[in-house]
């Protein structure tokens, strides 16, 4: 792809970059190379990451242009601009999808003995089984409505599977009438039905409930039936200033959230239009609005398919997390702490190390106060079970962001009970999502002295999806870290604002100016002729201030390579721009979800965890922290093992060319030597692999030739001073 073909602007639009990234998710599930049920389970995410692109996106853009809002994005369009390019490309991906579905994977499953079937395919055994499943346990929870004036259009809530039947009366004749079946969250979409030993069968419920429409509709002749689904705005619009109880508006105001504005219309390809164009009129859609599927209306359903089929062979292959052990006298987790360090890489290294901290800390006598930030959370979490229980003798304080999106009933839930049990519950700052990972535990340790000990993440506190996010982990005993810890609780408990955080970086206090320091210093390296680079690794990219840093630092002759999984808005590889900026997603088999930040600094480099991705909600919306580390094996580790892995990935990275498509790097064609890189860590993890494993190959795309192989730097041996720049890094970025 070469210059010319792009755009000189250095921004790229959101949302079809969020397009580009479900895109690269879709490619996994036709992507040979995967198990059958993997590629299944990647389309079912495909479908549900759709989801939320219209609940939030899609629906944000239409509210800016119900409110006359004309203001343009960084890369120049209106909100009307951006969603005449959406519609046309939405179309066009969900074509995709149901082509990958009907014509890919449809086929392979029917030839592993996993079928989706009609039913008119079904055998007599399979019907009887099917008609009593539906008298039992289908039909006393379905509602049939007749529209007419006595009954009116029902309320569709968000994203149920709904049937439209069109109606006539038997016994004179009538006009057609509209039927509708809203159908209950607790009855399964996908229903498995018995079947040869070896082999698994199902049909959806929405064929089900049709073939039973004439016994619903009594009277009347059932002209035609389908299966249809709304989607609906999602976004919560809190006034926070003018509520008294936070949580009580949340709570009010997600049951609103089940009934905004409808901005999408499923239904199957072929639906009648007539009975499409009276949904289309009820929720007030326009036709772009509507979306005619070839497979089920809520592909994301599948996924329980993958669920139910219990075959090893056609999934990824487990693997075993490592485990913390304790070195020298450490009698438990607080002594291994004050000794050194301990940095995590989930779920490459096990999340019980995060889960016993809390735990040992709740049972620890010696421990006297802890403190706990909460913004996602599995629903059996031993983390707020160890909270309920150290309230009992200790002081316990959670922070527990109720607006995490998409979890707030949960979350709501889980304030009241720590509540119940004692501990003392914030929801952050009016204004500010709390998104910072830290834990803080204070305690009396044997030889007298109180100390603090804190967990600082980059991922949620949640056990269950830590076995599938990428997330780092940095335990640590530090003074001047687990001081500056303390004072972000003083923050989101108090309002206790300071002018720097030192040596944390704090959002929306000092981590974007710090941040923008950073790169601007890089800049300054590379202009004196001293060492100068950065890598950063992230979920998203789109602060423009940031972006705008990173071009500058380009002109100046600095190189970063930007490992970003998601959006991204900065256009790479652009002439006396943005050339010497590379940027990569990777999609594979675990969700990327950790935020490195590397800065060469003219050989004294420095390395961060982060909660914040570079996006302007992380540095000026929410309460972030990033994090340093210090120690130089612990830094050796993150540029040598995991960012290095990442960066020579030839398996499942994609590279950004400069008109916002993704491609392959060219060596992705030679099969027999991809390097997938989650696959190199799962093998260190397992001892059967190391960093001098990782292939040395020269990285290029046709955007950027002159992409430099990473020159692993010196570090400093393990007794040299353990923070050798905190000095430097405050001089630079206060």
């Amino acid at each position: 792809m070469t210059e010319t073909s792009a755009s000189k602007s250095p921004f790229i639009n959101r949302h079809t970059s969020w397009l580009e990234f479900n895109k690269r998710v879709l490619e996994e599930a036709e992507d040979l190379a995967n198990p059958l049920l993997e590629r299944l389970k990647y389309l079912s995410i495909s479908a549900s990451n759709l989801d939320e692109f219209f609940e939030v996106h899609v629906a944000g853009l239409l509210q800016r242009i119900e409110d006359d809002d004309t203001a343009q994005s960084p890369d120049g369009l209106s909100p009307q601009q951006q969603i005449d390019i959406l519609s046309v490309r939405l179309h066009q991906f969900v074509v995709e999808q149901n082509d990958v579905w009907m014509e890919e994977l449809l086929p392979s499953l029917g030839a592993e003995g996993i079928r989706v079937k009609q039913f008119d395919e079904l055998e007599e055994e399979a019907n009887e089984y099917l008609n009593d499943y539906y008298r039992r346990d289908v039909d006393p929870l379905l509602t049939p409505i007749t529209i007419d004036p006595a009954h009116p259009f029902p309320r569709v809530l968000n994203k149920a599977l709904c049937v439209a039947v069109s109606l006539r009366r038997k016994r004179r004749a009538s006009q057609a009438y509209l039927g509708v079946v809203t159908v209950p969250r607790a009855l399964p979409r996908v229903i498995r039905i018995p079947s040869p030993p070896g082999t698994y069968e199902f049909v959806t419920l929405a064929d089900l409930i049709m073939k039973h429409a004439g016994a619903m509709y009594r009277g009347y002749d059932i002209l035609a039936a389908m299966p249809f689904r709304v989607t609906r705005n999602s976004n919560l619009y809190l006034a926070e200033e003018e509520t008294r109880n936070l949580l009580e508006s949340v709570r009010s105001e997600l049951h609103n959230r089940r009934k905004g504005d409808a901005v999408r219309l499923e239904v199957s390809s072929d639906a009648p239009e007539d009975l499409v164009q009276k949904l289309r009129i009820n929720f007030e859609v326009e036709e772009w609005q509507i979306f005619r599927t070839r497979g089920p209306v809520n592909l994301s359903r599948l996924f329980s398919i993958y669920e139910q089929v219990p075959r090893a062979d056609l999934k990824f292959s487990s693997f075993t997390a490592r485990e913390l052990h304790l070195s020298g006298k450490a009698q438990n987790i607080f002594d291994e702490i004050r000794q050194r360090d301990i940095l995590l890489h989930h779920p490459f290294d096990s999340y019980d190390t995060v889960v016993d901290f809390v735990t040992a800390a709740a049972q620890d006598p010696a421990v006297v106060s802890m403190k706990q930030t909460l913004y996602r959370t599995s629903s059996d979490s031993p983390i707020i079970q160890a909270l309920i229980e150290a309230a009992a003798s200790k002081e316990v304080t959670a922070v527990v962001e109720l607006k995490a999106r998409f979890d707030e009933a949960s979350n709501i839930r889980w304030a009241r009970n720590l509540e119940d049990a004692g501990v003392q519950v914030f929801h952050g700052l009016v204004g500010l999502k709390t998104h910072c990972k830290c834990s803080l535990i204070v305690r009396r340790d044997a030889d007298g002295v109180t100390r603090r000990y804190a967990h600082l993440g980059t991922g949620n506190y949640n056990p269950v999806t830590a076995r599938f996010y990428t997330d780092l982990s940095l335990l640590t005993a530090d003074p001047e870290i687990t001081a500056a810890v303390q004072e972000v609780f003083s923050f989101l408990t108090a309002y206790t604002e300071r002018s720097g955080y030192s040596p944390l970086m704090v959002a929306p206090v000092d981590m974007a100016r710090k941040v923008v320091a950073l790169i601007d210093r890089e800049a300054g390296h590379a202009a004196a002729g001293r060492p100068a680079r950065i890598i950063g690794k992230m979920n998203s990219l789109l602060d423009t201030e940031v972006v705008e840093a990173l071009c500058r630092a380009s002109k100046a002759g600095v190189h970063s390579d930007l490992i970003v999984r998601g959006i991204c808005s900065l256009r790479p590889g652009v002439r006396g721009v943005s050339s010497r900026i590379h940027v990569r997603s990777i999609v594979g088999r675990l969700l990327e979800h950790s935020r490195i930040y590397y800065f060469e600094n003219a050989g004294e480099s420095e390395v961060y965890g982060s909660s914040a991705d570079w996006m302007t909600r992380n540095l000026h919306e929410r309460c972030e922290v990033a994090f340093p580390i210090y120690d130089a094996h612990l830094q050796q580790r993150i540029r040598l093992e995991v960012l290095e892995a990442y960066l020579q990935d030839t398996a499942k990275a994609r590279i950004l060319h400069p008109d916002g498509s993704y491609q392959r790097p060219a060596q992705y064609k030679k099969r027999g030597k991809a390097f997938n890189a989650q696959d190199f860590l799962i093998q260190v993890a397992e001892g059967k692999a190391t960093a001098a494993d990782i292939p040395t190959q020269k990285m290029r795309s046709e955007s950027n030739s002159n992409v430099a192989r990473i020159r692993p730097r010196k570090l400093a041996r393990r007794d040299a001073p353990r923070k050798p720049t905190a000095a430097k890094l405050r001089a630079a970025t206060e």
